[in-house]
């Protein structure tokens, strides 16, 4: 998860012009982050640069649903700047755009693991499941599961349901 920190400093440039709906406000905003690498975990700090042009309507009724308005002669930046700095936040951030995770048999970082890092195969989750019977258990099985098995042909020798006229 990235996030602006509580208290970062942002550099923000905005052009005011007054317009017949109300201020069209077009700003440019740089803003540090910090984040968890979506893939190591790291804590790592970066930055991002918004750029964005929103209308404040100076009534209510001129205004879309989803709009801003001016407050009297006040606007609120913080609405917008927020909404914009959220769209640009990236989904899975990444300390580094190389980076290559953690192992995802034993946690590892893999950057900090040796060469060629790796794991014996075990058979995965179900491995277990080979020890619960014995080999003539398992032979006895296999019979039970090929007597039990339903012919796929019809009458007509033909696969498919009993009647079927495919020609």
């Amino acid at each position: 998860m990235v996030r602006v920190p509580q208290g970062g400093e942002l550099d923000i440039e905005v052009q005011l012009e007054d317009v017949s709906d109300g201020v069209l406000v077009t700003a440019v905003v740089n803003a540090p982050l910090v984040g968890e690498c979506a893939r190591c975990l790291d804590e790592f700090t970066s930055s991002t640069r918004v750029r964005f042009c929103e209308l404040f309507a100076a009534d209510a009724e001129e205004s879309e649903d989803d709009g801003y308005l001016l407050d009297g002669d006040l606007l609120d930046l913080e609405p917008a700047l927020r909404d914009a700095l959220v769209l640009e936040l990236p989904l899975s951030p990444l300390c580094r755009e190389d980076c290559a995770g953690l192992c995802s048999k034993c946690g590892v970082k893999l950057a900090d693991a040796e060469p060629g890092h790796s794991h014996p195969d075990d058979g995965g989750v179900w491995a277990v499941l080979k020890d619960l019977f014995g080999p003539e258990d398992r032979a006895a099985a296999d019979d039970q599961a090929s007597v039990g098995r339903v012919d796929d042909t019809s009458s007509s020798g033909t696969p498919g349901p009993e009647g079927s006229k495919e020609h």
